[in-house]
């Protein structure tokens, strides 16, 4: 997954870039790259992105509880990370996955800040996440999808880290079809037909699409695809 990256700021955020973390305005990786150094929160976090990604409406879609094992893949600086461990609580689990220990280095200190031992970061790589299989309830991934360039490899480790009827959810910008997926990369986006053909050669069940989501600095417009084991 080289490029798991969710772009941020105006910077590509690695495919965990984005987000543990959910997107990043301008400045991000999947999350970060994800961003700028220095911050103490994780990324973009606060009232004014909760009212534009619904990161609760996010969670209640994909089932998310208490006691749930979730991963978040390209993480980022974890906004989505910190969401995620607060649903799951201490007895759940949460996987912040990216590519860079830089940015996991900042969900680290976030989690130890706010007492969340439930968080685990995982230094992923290209083509494989580092997931423990068969344990996941969840796996989320924010703006990154469109950065994976070992995508094959990605989907089949993803598919082996979720339980039987285990869901995948996929955020992730929108765009018309007929490019090449270097176009997509650079682009930031992905047209949902072509992220629903790869996930169904991997054998993943398309369940449903939710209602997406529009970033007020950029106008930049996200669906929500959410998928089964």
């Amino acid at each position: 997954m080289r490029h798991l990256t969710a772009e941020q700021s105006g910077r590509r955020r690695t495919i965990f870039d984005l987000r543990c973390s959910g997107d990043v305005s301008a400045a991000l990786v999947f999350v970060g790259l994800f961003l700028t150094g220095g911050c103490s929160q994780a990324q973009n976090s606060g009232p004014e992105r909760d009212r534009w990604q619904r990161p609760d409406e996010v969670m209640n879609a994909l089932g998310v509880t208490p006691g749930s094992f979730v991963a978040d893949v390209g993480c980022g600086r974890g906004y989505f990370t910190m969401k995620l461990a607060a649903r799951v609580g201490p007895t759940g689990k949460v996987y912040a996955v990216d590519i860079k220990d830089e940015v996991l280095a900042d969900v680290r200190r976030e989690a130890r800040e706010q007492g969340l031992k439930q968080v685990t970061a995982v230094l992923g790589a290209a083509d494989d996440p580092h997931l423990p299989p068969h344990s996941l309830d969840v796996v989320l991934s924010v703006d990154s999808y469109h950065e994976w360039v070992d995508y094959d490899s990605m989907l089949d480790h993803l598919y082996a880290a979720l339980k039987p009827g285990g869901l995948l959810g996929l955020i992730d910008g929108e765009t018309k079809p007929g490019k090449s997926r270097d176009d997509y990369h650079s682009m930031h986006r992905m047209p949902e037909s072509m992220e629903r053909e790869d996930l169904a050669r991997h054998d993943f069940h398309f369940l449903r699409s939710e209602p997406g989501f529009t970033r007020p600095s950029d106008g930049k417009t996200y669906y929500f695809l959410i998928f089964q084991k």
